[in-house]
């Protein structure tokens, strides 16, 4: 069978229709931006929090178990002053059994959700100067003080002491928090181990 390139098939297209047609029309757009400098955004210890193994009977019962906090290094480096949110996309969505806003941490034979995972931006340093977290959880129409960092939100930094607008930066410095939390045992089948699998992805996105 002979395969057309796109161009052909446009062609092809254009060649077959009618040369008199009756229709309504409504407009397509194609938009973007291209912005002229690039981040990149690093986490120390390879971005991985290792709760180690745990005995299940450590595990609360009746109450879900908060596991021990971690805490990171991230860093963002742009080529110069940018505008950027950052989000953490969940790669185990669905699976959050505390909140639906905060990161899953996989499942258990397909259905039992064992915990949830949450992010959080503390003591932001950008360009040498203290900022302030603020999320945006309505595609940036509105801002908020928030330590907040995953799927159900914006990210960016505002200059201390003014409005929760997002500031360009050009280095940023901060810690990143993540609180692990367990369901409670007595919902869990612990006869076998049960891997914590939680797993995201930190995004930047260009405002």
């Amino acid at each position: 069978m002979q395969r057309l390139s796109p161009a052909t098939l446009v062609l092809a297209l254009a060649a077959g229709a009618p040369s008199v047609l009756a229709a309504s029309a409504t407009h397509l757009s194609v938009t973007g931006i291209i912005t002229p400098s690039a981040c990149s955004a690093d986490l120390s210890k390879g971005g991985v929090v290792d709760h180690g193994k745990l005995a299940a009977r450590d595990l609360s019962r009746h109450t879900p178990t908060t596991l021990q906090l971690a805490l990171m290094n991230l860093e963002v480096h742009c080529e110069a002053p940018t505008l950027f949110t950052l989000t953490a996309l969940d790669n185990r969505a669905g699976s959050s059994a505390i909140d639906p806003a905060l990161h899953g941490l996989g499942t258990i034979n397909d259905e039992q959700m064992l915990g949830s995972v949450a992010f959080g931006v503390f003591e932001p340093v950008a360009d040498k100067v203290a900022v302030n977290t603020i999320v945006s959880r309505d595609g940036g129409a509105s801002w908020e003080a928030s330590d907040y960092l995953g799927h159900a939100a914006l990210t960016a930094f505002a200059a201390p002491g003014m409005p929760n607008t997002p500031i360009a930066l050009r280095h940023l410095y901060a810690s990143l928090l993540a609180v692990t939390v367990i369901v409670p045992a007595d919902q869990l089948p612990l006869l076998d181990e049960v891997p914590i699998d939680g797993h995201a992805t930190l995004q930047i996105k260009y405002w």
